[in-house]
């Protein structure tokens, strides 16, 4: 092992010496995995008795990474999956920064505040809301890393396959959202004209609105447009292009014209549930960025092979997570609101005694309610932070020498 991983290693044996190690529901019949500092693979295919003897292993071989299955089996220490004997699985949602659009650009708090609101839609719009569940049913979990899990034991739902679970995932993510169904197409008798001795009906068609009493994706759908339209209405042309990127071909004098249809009918519209006092290219460029600019920010963030999964691994709760030094831990959905990983996650077993880190490259963090501004070169920093430094590989141990000293 190198410096930083014995400086790791030490860290996460006191904190497993320091603490009692909760252990997950109907825990004899989950499968565990670990990683570990001074190897390159995973050990998997475990199983404990008791908590003591998960408490014993933890101290004695100090995982890097902790796993347990969310699925339950028969033999869940068998060495194969055939062999396991699945009876079921936690239902799964788990959201990571790395998904975000901008995260490479983004520093490990920024993530974290995104993700965060990511989390709190998908509880508050979908799991809560939408799919019915009561919040006492969701567990609510900090990764340790850079996202949120969240958990579902109900026995309505341990018994879905991943077909199922993959439907799940497409109502949340708006995946397969026909946008005709939705904003369905009518039509309405606007004159009788006589041609040649025979009458024929003048038609015109136009896009109803799901009204105001609907559920699920009809009702986000419908609140989305009532915020499009005033954005059109309310908006310059430059602005609106920027707010909505699929109207950027529209040419302004365009637009104009559909912004002035528009404002004559901003309220009727959802008053009769249907745009026919517009016009259909007033009406067509709704729907477009409603399909093309809406639907998908409206939409939940989740990690599709996770939830799909019916025999995934994933974080131990009360573990530390290796590439953060920080605890993976369960949170209400109250506490969510204000969670600050680098605050509430960190283990009470890390110091603040100083500890001399290479910085690697320029940071500015906060950490434990301290900011660190650093710059590349040799400093001093709390054990607390260190290890966060060093799990994230933002510095080094010690100062660049080789010095056996610490350990």
């Amino acid at each position: 092992m190198d410096q930083n991983s014995r400086f790791l290693l030490k860290m996460f044996r006191r904190y497993y010496k320091e603490n009692e190690m909760p252990m997950p529901s109907r825990f004899g019949r989950r499968e565990f995995g670990f990683m570990y500092f001074d190897r390159d693979f995973m050990q998997r295919h475990m199983s404990f008795s008791n908590p003591t003897e998960m408490r014993k292993f933890m101290i004695a071989q100090v995982p890097k990474h902790s796993y347990y299955s969310t699925a339950y089996y028969r033999r869940p220490n068998a060495p194969t999956m055939e062999e396991k004997g699945w009876m079921g699985a936690d239902l799964i949602f788990d959201l990571d920064a790395d998904h975000l659009e901008g995260a490479e650009d983004m520093s490990y708090s920024q993530m974290m505040d995104q993700i965060k609101k990511e989390m709190i839609n998908l509880l508050d719009s979908f799991l809560y809301n939408d799919l019915g569940f009561d919040e006492k049913d969701v567990g609510i979990y900090f990764s340790g890393g850079r996202g949120y899990h969240a958990h579902i034991e109900l026995n309505d739902v341990t018994g879905l396959g991943s077909h199922e679970r993959r439907e799940i995932v497409d109502f949340v993510t708006s995946n397969g959202l026909d946008i005709d169904r939705v904003f369905r197409q009518e039509n309405v008798v606007r004159s009788v004209v006589n041609v040649k001795g025979q009458e024929r009906n003048n038609i015109s068609t136009f896009r109803t609105i799901p009204p105001e009493d609907s559920g699920g994706w009809w009702l986000r759908m419908r609140n989305g447009l009532k915020d499009v339209v005033n954005d059109v209405c309310d908006q310059d042309t430059k602005d609106l292009k920027r707010t909505y990127p699929s109207i950027k071909s529209m040419s302004p004098k365009t637009i104009e014209s559909y912004k002035d249809d528009l404002i004559k009918s901003r309220d009727v519209i959802f008053v009769n549930n249907r745009m026919a006092t517009l016009k259909k290219g007033t009406q067509d460029m709704l729907i477009k960025i409603m399909k093309e600019d809406v639907a998908y920010r409206l939409s939940g963030e989740v990690d599709e092979p996770v939830t799909a999964d019916i025999k995934r691994l994933i974080r131990l709760p009360g573990s530390l997570h290796g590439k953060t030094g920080l605890k993976v831990m369960p949170i209400t959905r109250d506490e969510l609101n204000g969670f600050d990983p680098l605050l509430d996650a960190l283990p009470e077993s890390y110091t603040c005694d100083p500890i001399t880190v290479n910085v690697k490259r320029k940071t500015d963090i906060k950490i434990n309610g301290e900011r660190f501004d650093l710059d590349i070169g040799v400093t001093e920093v709390p054990e607390y932070a260190a290890v966060f430094l060093v799990g994230r590989r933002i510095a080094d141990i010690g100062d660049g020498e080789k010095n056996d000293s610490f350990f």
